[in-house]
């Protein structure tokens, strides 16, 4: 471990007094050593029911077809392909968080990105079943896949968006599922060293006979920077393959350029979005306020805050592109997203996504628990509308007034949607209780350079500037896991 110390100007990573590196292995392990809490169960029944929704829904779908569903011969785009890019969307706050912020070796990301990575596969996962219910006959879904002749396919329709999406999530989910599995090997095998019986067994298996010597190490660390740079160009591919699935068409308000960093943006947006969704729960019901602090909440809020502001520049930019081009298919189609039979949605999506992260600029509220995991969720609540009104409103009325149709979601296009976030809750409760939600090894890094014990023990020291002094302590005010007494002492 490095004894190199942060300045004290730096807010703490790790907060709490006597903080040793059994302690954090203790505190981390907890819920994934002992029986479940009454909260963790609330959430898992809840969960479970809606992933049992999803279940009926989906078997419903693949009995009766995709008749079932609210589409039409207008509107043939809508739920569907509406949850399948918001999950998509979701996932990318983890491959960022992982990937790009290990590489700008931001060590704010050690305590959250073991969530954020778990919080990428199960929407990638969400997001596949989209895919595969789209498709009439499921059971033909390996049709997608470039595969000989001899399976019964022909070779796959590379201009087909079906296509594109496979290639996009298959990829995505592989290097994201690798490179989140590698960097549990090290608390795998903490786990295991620790557990008996059974468990003891299962973990050995999982940790693929992790030694931790030097060596091992060594190749651990290469192998991470190795899958971050591969990681890295996904976070802006992934989004870019999915937006072309609208921008290559002819359709007005699909037909654009502006879509690929338009949905990157958005995608990152409604990503963070969630991690503060599921992480400040977590925190509270698994105790992990030490770790998962104030400063990592506000950085989080920053980037929301900036990725909210260039989805708004690109909804500003949408329509002055409608008016500069001339045509008036292209300036009826925005006209009619803003004040057409969809007003409601097209506003609720300027309300939740540009209006209200602008909150974020306000100190009180960055800081803020309760208004910051509020915001969280107008947010994501906003980033489906996106789609919504994106998909929709372009299609219910195109070229031919005489086909010009509404949109109305059946019981089943609610249930899937419904069913699917209890899936993904499902999932990420489950994970919360069979491995460590916090990378253990990543964050024992931090106690000797950038904790807040170590910090207090420069102040003791009374080496410091006493103006730096102050100003450290007075940034502490904001943290809910910072006993300011003992501050007031020194």
């Amino acid at each position: 471990m490095s004894g190199h110390k942060e300045s004290i100007l730096r807010e703490p990573l790790i907060t709490g007094k006597d903080i040793t590196y059994a302690k954090i292995t203790n505190d981390i392990l907890l819920p994934v050593e002992n029986k479940p809490n009454r909260a963790w169960w609330i959430g898992f029944i809840i969960s479970l029911c809606g992933a049992t929704l999803w279940v009926v829904a989906v078997s419903y779908t693949f009995w009766f077809g995709i008749g079932a569903w609210g589409l039409n011969k207008t509107v043939g785009w809508a739920w569907d392909i509406t949850g399948f890019v918001w999950w998509v969307g979701i996932g990318h706050a983890g491959t960022l968080i992982s990937a790009v912020l290990l590489l700008f070796r931001q060590n704010w990301r050690n305590s959250i990105n073991r969530s954020a990575e778990a919080m990428t596969i199960f929407a990638v996962i969400c997001a596949a079943t989209y895919v595969v219910s789209h498709m009439g006959r499921p059971w033909l879904a390996y049709w997608v896949l470039p595969l000989p002749n001899q399976f019964g396919s022909l070779w796959v329709n590379f201009n087909s968006p079906l296509v594109w999406d496979m290639f996009a999530i298959s990829t995505y989910f592989s290097v994201s599922l690798l490179f989140w599995y590698t960097g549990l090997l090290p608390d795998i095998a903490t786990i295991r060293d620790r557990a008996t019986g059974v468990r003891r067994r299962i973990y050995s298996v999982l940790s693929f006979g992790w030694a931790g010597n030097v060596k091992t190490w060594q190749r651990f660390e290469a192998v991470s920077l190795i899958l971050a740079g591969i990681s890295t160009p996904l976070v802006l591919s992934v989004h870019t393959i999915v937006s072309m699935d609208f921008a290559t068409s002819v359709i007005p308000g699909w037909h654009t350029t502006i879509f690929p960093p338009y949905f990157v943006a958005g995608a990152i947006f409604s990503g963070f979005a969630m991690v503060l969704t599921l992480l400040l729960v977590a925190r509270k019901v698994l105790g992990l306020e030490n770790y998962i602090t104030m400063f990592h909440i506000e950085s989080m809020n920053k980037i929301i805050i900036l990725t909210g502001s260039i989805v708004g520049v690109a909804y500003i930019t949408e329509f002055f592109i409608a008016w500069y081009s001339g045509s008036e298919y292209e300036q009826y189609a925005f006209i009619n997203r803003s004040t057409g039979p969809y007003w409601w949605a097209y506003w609720m999506m300027m309300t939740c996504n540009v209006i209200s992260p602008q909150l974020l600029w306000f100190k009180k509220i960055r800081t803020s628990i309760a208004a910051t995991w509020i915001l969280s969720i107008v947010v994501n609540i906003g980033m489906w509308f996106e789609r919504f009104v994106i998909i929709v409103t372009s299609l219910h009325r195109d070229y031919l007034p005489s086909s010009w149709a509404m949109f109305y979601p059946s019981w089943v296009d609610v249930s899937v949607f419904v069913g699917s976030i209890g899936v993904f809750f499902t999932l990420f409760l489950l994970f919360l209780r069979v491995l460590p939600s916090i990378a253990i090894a990543e964050v024992k890094l931090l106690l000797k350079s950038a904790s807040e014990q170590s910090k207090m023990e420069q102040i003791k020291e009374g080496h410091l500037d006493k103006e730096q002094v102050a100003e450290y302590v007075e940034s502490l005010e904001k943290f809910d896991s910072v006993k300011q007494e003992e501050y007031a002492k020194i």
